[in-house]
């Protein structure tokens, strides 16, 4: 695996349930962006790209290429929050950590 991921306001849960939520995640994650490689890059440029325009930029100040990268990985991390925490949880109120 080219990523490794902790999910964290998991309290009051075993070691396994803890496993297989991040296994959830994992799955949705490289389910929707294609491939366990590109979770890591995907994530560090939708970073730069929130560091530079914002958490909710304007979409033409984007080249073709951010736009993508940053509808992708909005794509990807709804995807593995669903699959994790379930349909009726935030995606602001999701903490993980991704490191490559």
């Amino acid at each position: 695996m080219s990523y490794t991921l902790k999910l964290y306001a998991m309290e009051d849960v075993s070691a396994a349930e803890l496993r297989a939520a991040e296994q959830r995640f994992r799955t949705a994650l490289e389910t929707t962006l294609g491939d366990a490689d590109l979770v890591a890059p995907v994530h560090a440029a939708y970073q730069r790209i929130v560091m530079t325009y914002g958490e909710a930029p304007d979409p033409d100040a984007l080249s073709p290429h951010e736009l993508e990268i940053f509808t992708q990985w909005q794509a990807a991390e709804s995807a593995a929050v669903v699959a994790t925490w379930g349909p009726n949880r935030y995606l602001g109120d999701a903490q993980f950590e991704i490191c490559p």
